[in-house]
């Protein structure tokens, strides 16, 4: 039985010739490069025309006008406005000497003028639910009910009312603190 050499691909090397040896290869060289003549005249062909523009332009720099050189131009002469109609309404005249004074009535300032509401609900029980949280929390609030203008009432949950902004700033981020959102600092004007 013959026996496969798999890696020389041929036959047993009991087969093989004595003294026979492979041939060598023969190496190709790899191809010359040409020059790129026709590239290399068209870049001194670009090259020098560029530079002849900019001699050019040197040249004939001096020919075209300069800013200062330019004559200005004689302005057109200016036109007055014509005069405004004569008025022949008095009330213009009649109302330039008149004084209007006008009385203002002093408002009192109410004693505390800072209120909170929390929220403003359709059903009562949502009302009484928000009051119980808030209550849990050491503060008071009320429930004020209004009528709607399109018919039924409205339950606001409102807290207060306080002498500063401050006082009423402290009980809102205590609020928040426990989670209840949603309170408005309003300027009341009673």
């Amino acid at each position: 039985m013959a026996t496969k050499d798999y890696v020389r691909r041929g036959k047993t090397s009991s087969k093989k010739k004595k003294g026979a040896s492979r041939r060598p290869t023969k190496k190709r060289n790899a191809p010359q490069r040409r020059i790129p003549v026709i590239a290399i005249l068209i870049a001194v062909i670009l090259v020098g025309a560029f530079g002849y523009g900019l001699f050019w332009l040197g040249q004939h720099k001096s020919s075209t006008p300069q800013t200062s050189e330019l004559k200005p131009q004689a302005k057109p002469p200016k036109k007055e406005l014509p005069k405004p109609p004569a008025e022949h309404w008095s009330i213009a005249r009649q109302l330039e000497n008149k004084e209007v004074q006008v009385v203002v009535p002093e408002q009192p300032k109410p004693p505390h003028p800072y209120q909170m509401q929390c929220g403003s609900f359709r059903v009562e029980k949502q009302a009484e639910t928000l009051k119980a949280r808030i209550a849990f929390q050491g503060l008071s609030s009320q429930i004020l009910k209004s009528k709607s203008s399109k018919g039924g009432y409205w339950y606001r949950v409102v807290l207060g009312p306080y002498p500063r902004k401050r006082e009423a700033q402290n009980d809102q981020h205590k609020l928040q603190r426990a989670k209840i959102f949603g309170c408005a600092i309003w300027y009341w004007q009673g």
